[in-house]
């Protein structure tokens, strides 16, 4: 089942939303939504209310670890790895290719190829409703935040940088 109009990658996430039974709709745009400003300018929402998803390799391990941040927080490393018990690292864009199946900018919370360690950020709970990529580096989707550990078997947790 695929859905007509959409790009390969956004409609295995269109997919996957209907199978985790959220109807959500997937919003295409001319402009990149690639970066978190550039997605809320696109929208007309607050840059924090952009669910950014960040690939970090697992340094021991080789894992791919998904950090879901808000889109005005920076994610601590410190803080993943004493949640992960082992330290990470930046991913490069080969790495979350391989991993997800979609290019950086354009990474969607769910529908990756291989299921990473994710971690929610605890600050987009602060929004009744934000946007995440939809496997594209132009198009989104809305949902709530509370739709998050339902769909990326994630947990909430405290990972953005202090100050």
């Amino acid at each position: 089942m695929t859905s007509p109009g959409l790009p390969a990658s956004a409609a295995r996430v269109q997919d996957a939303l209907r199978a985790a039974g959220l109807e959500a709709e997937i919003v295409t745009f001319s402009e990149s939504t690639r970066s978190a400003a550039e997605a809320a300018a696109a929208i007309g929402c607050e840059v924090a209310e952009i669910a950014k998803s960040l690939i970090f390799r697992a340094k021991d391990s080789g894992r791919p670890v998904l950090i879901i941040a808000s889109g005005d927080k920076r994610v601590s490393e410190a803080k993943v790895a004493s949640l992960l018990g082992e330290k990470i690292g930046r991913a490069d864009a080969a790495f979350v290719r391989e991993m997800t199946g979609f290019a950086i900018g354009g990474v969607a919370p769910l529908a990756h190829r291989i299921a990473p360690e994710v971690f929610l950020d605890e600050t987009l709970w602060r929004f009744p409703r934000i946007w995440a990529a939809a496997g594209t580096p132009n198009t989104v989707f809305a949902l709530s935040p509370g739709n998050l550990p339902k769909l990326t078997g994630g947990q909430k947790a405290d990972v953005a940088q202090d100050g």
